[in-house]
């Protein structure tokens, strides 16, 4: 896997085509690898299941997480990567249109490097987007892995 990878855990189909659309805006032309739901996200990032083919230390530069996911919800899948010791330093931004407190806060309590909410308007999820990349993608020194 690419080095600049991004995983996309989102469950809307139109919010996740809107996030692509975005990309491709922005010209961030990094590989991104949707998935629909936590299970899969959880499936992916720890090589099981369909994914039990990759590499479980090859991780995504970024993980772009909904917290409203079928099968397993985005707080849980990010408690599981902040409890495994591969997956712990995952750069992981919660990227949601939720407005409860409660989600900000567990969030942070559980190590989120980020909490985003959607705009509701394209440009501005556009605009959202492009600084996400640049941040995180650019600027942001990743931290080495997990030895």
């Amino acid at each position: 896997m690419n080095a600049k990878t991004i995983l996309l855990v989102e469950d809307n189909p139109s919010d996740a085509a809107l996030a692509m659309r975005a990309f491709e805006k922005n010209k961030l032309l990094n590989p991104v690898i949707h998935v629909e739901d936590g299970q899969e996200a959880l499936d992916f990032l720890f090589a099981e299941g369909k994914y039990s083919h990759r590499d479980i230390e090859d991780l995504p530069a970024l993980i772009l997480l909904d917290l409203k996911l079928p099968l397993v919800d985005g707080l849980e899948v990010l408690r599981r990567i902040r409890e495994n010791m591969i997956t712990r330093r995952a750069l992981v931004v919660i990227l949601t249109t939720s407005k409860e407190e409660q989600d900000v806060a567990t969030g942070y309590d559980l190590g989120v490097n980020s909490y985003i909410r959607k705009p509701v308007d394209f440009n501005q999820f556009v605009e959202a987007i492009k600084q996400l990349g640049v941040y995180w993608l650019l600027l942001n020194e990743t931290p080495p892995p997990v030895k």
